[in-house]
């Protein structure tokens, strides 16, 4: 029976989750399945893969293979190499505690090239949230610094409205007399002078009808 290890869909809509599994290759694909080696999920970053290397690496001695998307997830995982490693003892090549250490020596330096992975991560996005709170942060400013902007033109526009106001009035209280109230003035003046000359005429008469009477 022709066996295959590959991807069986779970998860919901938009955010599927995966079950590596070995399966007869007759079979569909989210079928029935011979046995659960593992477990996929894309949805984070790094994917999150959780796979058995030892229970993978027997069904490919027994001659499974992988569709190229689980062959990628083994490669990742060392499944692949250490499949590797296990045809060079059968051969005689090296013996089980030369593959074992390089084994372990790859899996260490996998581990390691992960965690740096995850920490540029998290350092990229904790530097990503810096700058979006200091931007939040300098519109936020701004905002503040408008708002008292408008306040302060606000304020002087109605002290300068009230100036205005009252300025008339007090133009008015010290305004000089009207044109036609000089000229009432002035004829009064006239008036008066007239009469003067005329009270000022009738001495002179009476004056001179005096001495003519001595």
């Amino acid at each position: 029976m022709p066996v295959k290890i590959r991807l069986q869909r779970h998860g919901k809509k938009g955010k599927p989750f995966y079950w590596i599994v070995a399966a007869d290759a007759r079979s569909k694909r989210d079928g029935r399945y011979l046995e659960k080696l593992g477990t996929y999920n894309p949805n984070v970053n790094p994917a999150a893969i959780d796979l058995d290397v030892d229970g993978t690496v027997k069904w490919l001695q027994n001659g499974a293979q992988p569709t190229d998307t689980a062959k990628a997830i083994l490669s990742y995982k060392g499944a692949m190499l250490k499949n590797h490693l296990v045809g060079g003892i059968r051969k005689g090549a090296i013996t089980e505690e030369q593959a074992e250490e390089k084994f372990e020596a790859w899996v260490e330096e996998k581990e390691a090239k992960i965690t740096a992975k995850k920490e540029s991560l998290a350092k990229t996005e904790a530097d990503s949230k810096a700058k979006i709170l200091e931007t939040e942060a300098k519109i936020n400013e701004e905002r503040v610094a408008a708002v008292v902007e408008a306040e302060n033109a606000a304020i002087k526009a109605a002290a300068d409205a009230k100036a205005a106001a009252e300025a008339p009035e007090k133009v008015e209280e010290e305004a000089p007399e009207t044109i036609d109230d000089a000229q009432a003035a002035a004829a009064e003046d006239g008036k008066i002078s007239s009469v003067k000359e005329e009270t000022e005429s009738e001495e002179e008469k009476t004056d001179s009808e005096e001495e003519k009477s001595e």
